[in-house]
């Protein structure tokens, strides 16, 4: 084969390639030309005939009634989000998205947003922190420290001993709550007996006498002393108690077994 003949195979397939280029770049441009016809023969048109309505105010109805509303004046509803922490009622409608009076196509979807009511947070239990402590702890959960009261009682000092609202209660968020602090122990008027000597059953039978009680009994073993005999108390003697309270008790006990506590009841 000769040198012309192979030149004449390259330049065929050459033509060939610039036949099939040049047919993908007009079907190309014609498939162009198609869709703009669409779109201005056909989309254009039928979205310029589209009629014009007024966006009516759906806010303060209910999602239902507002659905229902809007979908017989020809729009799309869409639920867009549900928000808790505003004033309106639960399941009302308080924002919409295009608002109310503007002119717009029929067809055109409006964006709801239900309320979800004012949002609530559990009260947490603040009894037997300090005041600081209560106020983290309710900051913590969105709520505020309300008032604080100092009362006379048998907690230790500054103690926070009662709250307004029990642990568990559901508030409102941002809502404050009160609570109430140990200023010391109550002055008493009944002077503590002398009870170290004294068998268990005189000891509870001198307490009675003075309106107190006896409180926990920790027994200490001793084989010297007879068993139920008191080897000391707490409060000790002198002191002022309120009519009621209770006085803790030592007592001997025979036998090789640890220490043990127990409580009168």
């Amino acid at each position: 084969m000769n040198k012309n003949h192979y030149v004449n195979i390259f330049g065929i397939a050459k033509n060939l390639n610039g036949i099939f280029l040049k047919k993908k770049i007009l079907i190309t441009f014609l498939a162009i030309i198609i869709f703009f016809l669409l779109v201005d023969k056909v989309l254009m048109p039928l979205y310029v005939s589209s009629e014009e309505v007024v966006i009516p105010s759906v806010v303060g109805k209910s999602e239902k009634d507002a659905t229902e509303l809007l979908k017989s004046k020809g729009f799309e509803v869409v639920i867009a989000d549900t928000s808790f922490g505003n004033e309106v009622p639960v399941g009302k409608i308080f924002m919409q998205r295009p608002e109310a009076g503007k002119i717009v196509k029929s067809g055109r979807t409006i964006y709801l947003f239900v309320s979800g009511g004012e949002k609530t947070v559990i009260v947490p239990s603040l009894k037997g922190k300090s005041i600081i402590d209560s106020k983290f702890t309710l900051e913590r959960v969105g709520l505020k420290l309300g008032n604080v009261e100092y009362m006379q009682s048998n907690y230790p000092k500054d103690m926070v001993f009662d709250q307004q609202y029990i642990e568990g209660t559901k508030l409102k968020k941002g809502s404050t709550v009160n609570i109430f602090v140990s200023s010391g122990s109550i002055a008493g008027t009944i002077v503590v007996p002398d009870l170290i000597g004294k068998s268990l059953t005189e000891a509870q039978q001198i307490l009675a006498d003075s309106s107190l009680q006896v409180g926990k009994i920790n027994y200490l073993i001793s084989n010297t002393l007879l068993p139920n005999t008191v080897l000391d108390q707490y409060p000790v003697y002198g002191n002022k108690l309120n009519p009621g309270d209770k006085v803790d008790l030592f007592i001997t006990k025979h036998g090789n077994i640890p220490e043990q506590s127990e409580e009168i009841r």
